[in-house]
């Protein structure tokens, strides 16, 4: 004898809703970059201050004993043997010295660093004030910064004639622009391109947990470096940590390290690929997100600031990157 069906009954923790718009939003399932999220907010997270204090202490403490074990064995080593004493010796002022060039490097890298910066900050007065004589100070210092360069050559000719036929602060500067910096501004959105193509692809194609973050991080470290010493900044190891703090820490204050307006299509594209991998999805938004750290990072460097207009666009650079990807080549960066 079969067992006759029952209707089934399934217990609500929640009431239904009686309206169609009281009901729960839908869950955004489109990608929001996650990897580059990570990424920053580990290189933007907030030094402590007793923190510093520990490894500032414990750098210091540690070279004191180093320092004072080199000098006993080289001490010790003279008495017993003294031309190994001596040999040893020799090995450790050549160690110093080279440790001493190192630390005049990075000091230097940084100067470059603030030099860019100054000079950009001069500029966005001279503009606002529209002083014509402090904008050929500008000028002059943007031609200085270039003078080592033979393919300046001729953007420089160019503001020499020009610093006394025009009259203008901005078009001055405008000028100093187009001939100094177009050609370096080439060179950076080819470099963010490249990042933005490497993070897209690590995204999609590496599965482990944090390896995307990984990945990003060091992708974006690089281009960071990579935009400084197009620029002129030529950052060390403290210097390019410290541009990048600065860089990522900006866009997170900023809350621009997110999908806002100049993602829009990425994220749309996104979205559409991640209706067939979601690890694609996510890699696009996190080369946008990538391609907006460069941008930025464009905007620190440049020793002008962007006019306006000329600022680069994210979807345009993650559109000739992601092209590069499947093509196998790096479009010209002024390609649409």
């Amino acid at each position: 004898m079969t067992t006759p069906a029952r209707p089934v009954l399934i217990d609500l923790d929640a009431a239904s809703p009686a309206r169609p718009q009281d009901a729960a939003p839908v869950p955004d399932l489109l990608p929001g970059g996650a990897a580059m999220q990570r990424a920053a907010a580990l290189a933007a997270r907030p030094r402590s201050r007793l923190a510093a204090w520990f490894w500032s202490f414990a750098g210091a403490l540690l070279s004191f004993v180093l320092g004072l074990a080199l000098w006993d064995y080289v001490a010790g080593l003279l008495s017993r043997a003294p031309v190994l004493g001596a040999i040893a010796g020799v090995l450790a002022a050549l160690l110093l010295l080279t440790a001493a060039l190192l630390a005049l490097r990075e000091l230097a890298a940084i100067g470059r660093l603030a030099r860019l910066d100054r000079v950009q900050k001069a500029a966005a007065a001279a503009l606002l004030a529209g002083d014509l004589t402090a904008a050929r100070l500008v000028v002059a210092q943007v031609a200085a910064l270039y003078a080592s360069r033979p393919e300046s050559l001729a953007g420089r000719t160019r503001l020499d004639q020009a610093m006394t036929e025009v009259l203008d602060a901005d078009g001055l500067i405008a000028l100093a622009d187009t001939a100094m910096l177009t050609p370096l501004d080439t060179q950076a959105e080819a470099q963010v391109q490249g990042a933005a193509r490497q993070v897209a692809a690590a995204t999609a194609l590496v599965p482990l947990p944090l390896a995307d973050v990984a990945a990003a991080l060091l992708a974006n470290l690089r281009m960071i470096r990579a935009i400084a010493e197009i620029y002129g900044g030529r950052g060390g190891v403290l210097g390019s940590w410290r541009l990048a703090r600065a860089v990522l820490t900006h866009l997170v204050a900023t809350g621009a390290v997110a999908v806002g307006d100049d993602l829009i299509g990425s994220v749309a594209g996104g979205g559409l690929l991640a209706k067939v991998s979601r690890r694609f999805g996510e890699g696009v938004v996190n080369g946008a997100l990538t391609a907006r750290v460069g941008v930025a990072t464009m905007e620190v460097c440049r020793p002008l600031p962007f006019r306006p207009g000329t600022r680069p666009g994210v979807t345009g650079i993650l559109g000739r990157a992601l092209r590069g990807l499947f093509a196998g080549e790096t479009p010209p960066a002024g390609a649409d």
